[in-house]
């Protein structure tokens, strides 16, 4: 498949939209304008929101690094699920505590409908990552189980590895 060294080191192939760590950056050379052409004619707006800019660097996305399409739907259906199912407990907390306050069912504390609302909230947000991170990375993949863990494990290890390579090379 891949001749990268580091792929092989490493002992697993590199994801599609994955960058590799030694790829040069191609030159840019600054568009040639026909003759013809004026030189003070301003893109109109379409034009220049038509392609995704990288903000820090303010050059085009490459396909090599952007997200496929199949991969991003089933990150987002996986953070939906794990987020939003724990949001929704977590909004409806204070329905049901406003309920148990206004028909007297029981005294309920203010510090309690915080700290389960909080709670939730949090789960929510956790849910996020858990979301990204235990959909295939593979733009073919092998069935999964419902909840990933699989997968999370695999794309946390990946992680993982991402993160010692770029320390180690920030401190070459």
């Amino acid at each position: 498949m891949s001749s990268d060294p580091q792929e092989k080191k490493a002992g697993r192939d590199r994801l599609p939209f994955e960058p590799t760590a030694n790829r040069k950056k191609a030159e840019k050379k600054p568009p040639v304008a026909p003759a013809s052409a004026p030189k003070t004619a301003k893109p109109s707006v379409n034009e220049t929101s038509s392609k995704p800019r990288d903000r820090a660097q303010g050059s085009s996305l490459t396909s090599a690094t952007s997200i496929p399409d199949a991969v991003s739907r089933r990150m987002v259906k996986r953070m939906a699920f794990f987020c939003g199912i724990p949001t929704l407990i977590g909004f409806s907390s204070f329905f049901v505590s406003y309920y148990v306050v206004v028909n007297d069912l029981f005294e309920l504390p203010t510090t309690a409908v915080l700290i389960v609302s909080l709670a939730f909230f949090g789960l929510g947000i956790i849910g996020l990552s858990y979301g990204a991170l235990s959909a295939s990375w593979d733009e073919t993949p092998a069935s999964g189980s419902l909840l990933g863990w699989n997968n999370f494990t695999t794309n946390l290890g990946r992680m993982r590895q991402a993160w010692k390579e770029s320390r180690n090379q920030s401190k070459a």
